[in-house]
Parts: C-alpha cells; sequence; structure tokens
C-alpha cells in the first residue's frame, strides 16, 4: 500500500498542472453556464421560453441533453451538463492512458517494475490518482455551481454526476491500456469512447418524448447505453433519483476489476490486442521520401477519423427522418417549431446542419492529431535521426502539414458523403444529397486553422504544441456553444473560426467566410514552415 501511495503521489506531481488546468477550465465551465442562466435567464418566462424552444429541436436536444423543468438549476444543467461530462471523460481517460500505456512505451513503467513492486501497483495507483482527481473535480464542479447561486443540495449532486462520468472512463482507459499495443492506439479508443457514449446519448435525447408543456423531455430507450446518459437521470434539480449513481459506481467497479486483472495476466509492454510487427525486409517505395514515411505513419488515424465521421454522418442520414417523423406527431412541438424555425427550412435540415457541425469540429481535432505526430517524432528522438538524413526541415514539416490537411479534408468528406447516401436512400424530403455534401465540406476552411495553429505552435514552443492546439479547438466549440448563452461581444464569439462557416443546408453558402478562413490557414501554416528553421530540434 505504501509503494501506491508513493508512486500516486509522484504520479500527481508529474500532473499537477495538467490536472489542475482541467479542473479548473470543467469547473469555470459549469459556474459560467450557472452564472449566465441566473443573470441573462433570471425570469421564469424566459427559462419556459428557452426551454421550450430546446424541447422542441432535436438538435437542441442532441447536443444538450434533456430539459427538465425551468428552476435556475434544471436549466443550468441542461445547459451545461454534456459538456462538462465529456471533458471529464476526457481528462480521466488521458490520465489513465498517460501513466500507464504512455509509460511502458517509453521504458519509464520498466525503471518501476525493476523495484520491489507488483506488476498492477502502477496500475494501482493510476487508478488511486484519477478517483482523487474525479472528487476534486466533482467538489469543484458543485462549488462552481453553488457560486453561481444555485440550490446546494442539487449542485452537490449535480457535480457528483460530472465526477461519476469522470470515474466510469478512468476505469474504461485502464481497461483499454491493457488492450491496445500502444499509447497512441489507446488514446484513440478510450477518446472514441468518450465520444460515443456521447453520440448514444444524443440519440436517445433528440428521440425523446416531450410532454405537452415543452417543459420536460423523457429520454428514448438508446441512452440507457450511455454512462452519460445515465448520470443525467440523477435530475439533481428536480425529482432527485440517485439510482443512476449506483449503476455508473458498479460499472465503474466491474471494468476496473477487469482491468486489473488483465494487468496482472500480461507481460510489461505486451498487450492484447498485438502490434503488428511484420513487414518487408526492404521499405517499399513509397517510404523513400518524407511524403510517404508522414502517409504510412498517418494512415491508421486517417481511417479511424473518417470512420468515426462516416458514423456520424449516417446517425444523422438516418436519425433526421426519424426525429421528424416524431416530432410531426406531437402537435405542440409542431406548433411550436412552426413560429422558431427560419423559413421553410425542414427539420431534417435543421437536425442534420446541428450534425455536419460536429462533424467539422471532429475534422479540426483529426488535422490537429497528425500534426501533433511530429511533437512524437521530435520527443522520442526519432526526428533527430530523419533528420542527420539529406532531409530539409521544411519537407519534414510540409509532408506532415500535407497529411493533416488531407486527414482534415477526408474526415469531413466521409461524414457528408455518408449523410447524403443515407438520406438520399431513405427519401426523407430532405435538402438534396449535393447540397448536405457541400455542408460538409463547408466547414474544412475554417477546421484547417486548427492544424495550422497547432504547426506555428510547434515551429515556436514545441512543449506548448499540443496544449495550445486542442485548448483552441476548446475555446472555439466554448465560444460557439456557450457565447450567446453568456451575453460574451459579438467580436469575441467571431474569434471562434467556425462561426464564419456557412450552416448548410439551413443557410446558403459564404464564400467570403470561407475564402478568409482558408487565407488564415494558409498565412499560418508559411509563418510555421519558415520559423522551423530557426529552431533546434529538442526532446
Amino acid at each position: 500500500m505504501r509503494a501506491v501511495l508513493r508512486l500516486a503521489l509522484l504520479q500527481a506531481r508529474r500532473d499537477r498542472g495538467t490536472l489542475a488546468a482541467w479542473i479548473l477550465g470543467i469547473a469555470g465551465l459549469g459556474y459560467a453556464a450557472g452564472s449566465a442562466v441566473t443573470t441573462q435567464f433570471a425570469e421564469d418566462n424566459e427559462r419556459a421560453a428557452l426551454i421550450s424552444v430546446a424541447a422542441a429541436s432535436p438538435a437542441f436536444l442532441f447536443l444538450r441533453g434533456l430539459p427538465d423543468g425551468i428552476s435556475s438549476g434544471a436549466v443550468t444543467f441542461f445547459q451545461g451538463y454534456s459538456f462538462t461530462a465529456v471533458l471529464a471523460g476526457l481528462m480521466s481517460a488521458f490520465l489513465v492512458i498517460r501513466h500507464t500505456r504512455a509509460d511502458e512505451d517509453q521504458g519509464r513503467s520498466e525503471l518501476v517494475g525493476s523495484t520491489q513492486v507488483t506488476r498492477v501497483t502502477s496500475l494501482y495507483a493510476t487508478l488511486l490518482l484519477g478517483t482523487c482527481a474525479n472528487v476534486v473535480l466533482a467538489v469543484a464542479v458543485a462549488a462552481g455551481f453553488i457560486g453561481a447561486d444555485l440550490p446546494v443540495s442539487g449542485s452537490l449532486l449535480a457535480g457528483t454526476a460530472v465526477g461519476a462520468v469522470g470515474l466510469f472512463f478512468m476505469a474504461a482507459a485502464a481497461l483499454v491500456a491493457q488492450v491496445m499495443p500502444s499509447a497512441r492506439s489507446a488514446n484513440g479508443t478510450a477518446a472514441a469512447l468518450v465520444g460515443g457514449a456521447y453520440l448514444i446519448r444524443g440519440a436517445g435525447d433528440a428521440l425523446g418524448t416531450a410532454d405537452s408543456s415543452l417543459l420536460h423531455v423523457t429520454a428514448a430507450w438508446p441512452s440507457v447505453f450511455s454512462p452519460i446518459g445515465w448520470a443525467q437521470r440523477i435530475r439533481p434539480f428536480t425529482e432527485t433519483d440517485p439510482l443512476p449513481l449506483l449503476v455508473i459506481g458498479a460499472g465503474t467497479v466491474v471494468v476496473a476489476v477487469v482491468a486489473v486483472a488483465l494487468r496482472s495476466g500480461r507481460d510489461l509492454g505486451a498487450s492484447y490486442i498485438a502490434a503488428d510487427d511484420s513487414g518487408a525486409e526492404r521499405a517499399g517505395a513509397g517510404l523513400a521520401s518524407m511524403l510517404g514515411l508522414a502517409w504510412r505513419l498517418q494512415r491508421g488515424s486517417l481511417a479511424s477519423w473518417c470512420f468515426t465521421t462516416a458514423a456520424l454522418g449516417a446517425v444523422a442520414g438516418g436519425l433526421g427522418p426519424v426525429v421528424g417523423d416524431a416530432l410531426e406527431g406531437n402537435p405542440s412541438v409542431a406548433e411550436l417549431m412552426s413560429r422558431i424555425v427560419p423559413g421553410d427550412v425542414g427539420l431534417i435540415d435543421l437536425f442534420t446542419t446541428a450534425m455536419l457541425g460536429i462533424a467539422g469540429v471532429l475534422a479540426a481535432a483529426a488535422g490537429i492529431e497528425a500534426v501533433l505526430r511530429l511533437r512524437a517524432e521530435e520527443a522520442e528522438g526519432r526526428a533527430e535521426l530523419l533528420l542527420a538524413m539529406p532531409a530539409s526541415r521544411f519537407r519534414w514539416l510540409g509532408s506532415t502539414l500535407a497529411v493533416a490537411v488531407f486527414t482534415t479534408t477526408a474526415a469531413a468528406v466521409a461524414a457528408g458523403a455518408s449523410a447524403a447516401v443515407v438520406l438520399a436512400s431513405g427519401q426523407s424530403g430532405a435538402s438534396s444529397p449535393g447540397t448536405v455534401f457541400a455542408g460538409a465540406l463547408a466547414h474544412i476552411p475554417a477546421a484547417l486553422i486548427f492544424p495550422a495553429l497547432t504547426l506555428l505552435v510547434f515551429a515556436l514552443a514545441p512543449r506548448w504544441s499540443s496544449a495550445v492546439g486542442w485548448g483552441a479547438l476548446a475555446a472555439a466549440l466554448f465560444l460557439g456553444q456557450f457565447g450567446e448563452l453568456l451575453g460574451l461581444p459579438v467580436w469575441l464569439q467571431d474569434l471562434s473560426p467556425f462561426r464564419h462557416s456557412s450552416a448548410m443546408p439551413v443557410e446558403a453558402f459564404n464564400p467570403e467566410g470561407a475564402v478568409l478562413m482558408a487565407a488564415i490557414a494558409i498565412a499560418v501554416a508559411a509563418a510555421a514552415i519558415r520559423l522551423i528553421r530557426e529552431r533546434d530540434v529538442m526532446v
């Protein structure tokens, strides 16, 4: 037990800055949502109008969650819970992978294992640290809600719901770390689990049933397959139900026990899904160039991102008509939607537009991950060996940038093509397949800014490239989702590149915004390529 505590303290020391940023950021989001509701929607009729609109919009339900009354606490939980839960899941998953599979990849676990500890000691320490981090997170989120003048008991339960989701994905990431062969694949799989839970919860909420008052929505059956959906059922500010907490807690314990059992049964560095170490004695012609090498390193990640966005597009195309039929069967919802939907925009188009917006965010994330491969190659010493050959930094950086641009574009194309094909095959009455496909492509210029910015930071301060790249994407998503709710200045909201993307098929294509975003991305990438020549390769 002493060894577990000492290892947990060592891991906490390594992660003190990262964990502090995660916890304060998530708690700050909760405080901001609570403050916005209590100030911008101080009256009951204002909150009722907001909830009624949300209950009538499947896109709103997919993105935010389930409306559950008009109290300040209930509206705040509806507005902010799903995003804070996703962030808690990502924080926990990355923490576990960082101290398990990543430490094995980099040789630190071997040093720890050479001492008088068992092979599961390090995993126990990581689970202890993750548990403590999520307890602190739960308290911080509750404090943020209380600071926004929300009821204390409901705030504590809301913080507990967020922490419970984080604990579940901590255990899930521990299991993934035993199965996957590398930290890169484990991180991708764990993040996909969090994203999948969000999408499943979103599908269940979008298919939910609104009552006659349009102030409460009951989730459909898909949400029971998502831990995020289960924690939402706690309903902290209305009719509290503690049973979902017990379900999530039991699931966390079961998954953690399985992870520990798998760790005790494998050797250090091994995995239950073996890495593909087979290969020819000589490299193919494609690996003779920097571009070929960059493609070889990134093709697996590219396939994963395209599969994810294609699945999202299929959900958009398949779920849109179902949601439309469900809403047409509810006279109260249909009547309200006829008043709030602009012009002759259909419900299916409205839902598809929201899903394509999420696909644009995923495309940007795909580009960021592709660029960050440069940092991994440099930190682990492979870049130094590569650049010792007759190869310029321009070709090294430019090849990865080319793959990142292709990855971003391919992810958006996969989403648009999938949504267009599914909608066309269903004869749903939505916009033409070409318009839906163009709606996905309209997000590419804005999405390309994020890998370009990550590349620029890598050229200037490589140790900050990951934090700035992901932080910029999170900030853009925050401004897009909460900018108007918080009453932020328009100029500040306009700093998000996605604000300049055309929301097709609901809106017409805006060529000026697309050209401006593309020009900024090109200029930033060009600056990065120029600046990389002026610094040394570092670890």
